[in-house]
């Protein structure tokens, strides 16, 4: 049976060779190694449901939700890192992804590089254990909206719900205090253009919203730590199950 045959019935992503995973969706998986890691990058702007001009560079929701359900369901994949660095973007689409990430069987631990700001600190903190670069940081702000605005008490109320909804999300995702999160949120004497507090490495390890300080080796040998310690993610498929289970129905 030649190539041709082989990939017949596959997926796109299937087809695609590691190189062409690298650049078109910011994911690689290492073949060679102790364990099988998937690799996620979540850089720039949380794309959500409306497209970005095209000289942003972007994270597209529509492309990480399936990657993440098939790095849960792929059984030869036994760790997830997430690499960060971004900007914020979309609020929806930015939880949307974090509550996936937080409630993963698999083995997750996320890695902020550069930045984590805005609605990267929930994504930041949905994995199972955190880390930031000793240089990175990250910007705890309130929710903002862009475009037309009604200046209405609904308006209002909705932006407060949608605030505790992250809240309550990183609070139950890390170590950091209520109080201290909107402290952080609603300072208004660090930036100057906007409500808010930037956070550097140690400073956010202090205040247990990130886990510690560290790089890829820290990230790597934190996986490692969580597989090797971890059972199995889904019981093994008894015989009544899949084309066997078939098989005995047809017969």
């Amino acid at each position: 049976m030649d190539d041709t045959n082989k990939n017949e019935g596959q997926s796109p992503a299937k087809k695609l060779d590691d190189a062409e995973l690298a650049e078109k969706l910011g994911q690689t998986v290492s073949q060679n190694s102790k364990h099988l890691i998937h690799c996620l990058n979540i850089i720039g702007q949380i794309e959500g449901h409306y497209v970005l001009a095209e000289n942003n560079k972007t994270t597209s929701y529509e492309h990480i939700i399936p990657a993440l359900v098939a790095i849960e369901q792929d059984r030869s994949v036994e760790g997830l890192l997430v690499m960060l660095n971004t900007v914020g973007g979309d609020v929806e689409a930015g939880l949307a992804i974090a509550e996936l990430i937080s409630t993963m069987k698999t083995p997750t631990v996320s890695l902020v590089v550069g930045g984590g700001h805005s609605i990267g600190v929930p994504l930041a903190v949905s994995a199972k254990h955190s880390i930031i670069a000793p240089s990175a940081s990250m910007t705890i702000h309130p929710v903002r909206m862009n475009g037309t605005v009604l200046g209405v008490p609904q308006t209002l109320a909705y932006f407060d719900k949608m605030q505790d909804r992250i809240v309550r999300f990183v609070l139950k995702n890390s170590r950091i205090t209520e109080a201290d999160f909107r402290s952080l949120m609603m300072n208004t004497q660090e930036l100057v253009l906007d409500v808010g507090t930037l956070l550097e490495g140690d400073r956010a390890v202090e205040l247990g919203l990130i886990d510690e300080v560290g790089g890829l080796g820290t990230a790597m040998d934190r996986l490692y730590e969580m597989i090797e310690n971890s059972e199995k993610r889904y019981a093994d498929p008894g015989p009544q199950c899949g084309t066997q289970a078939m098989e005995d129905k047809n017969g």
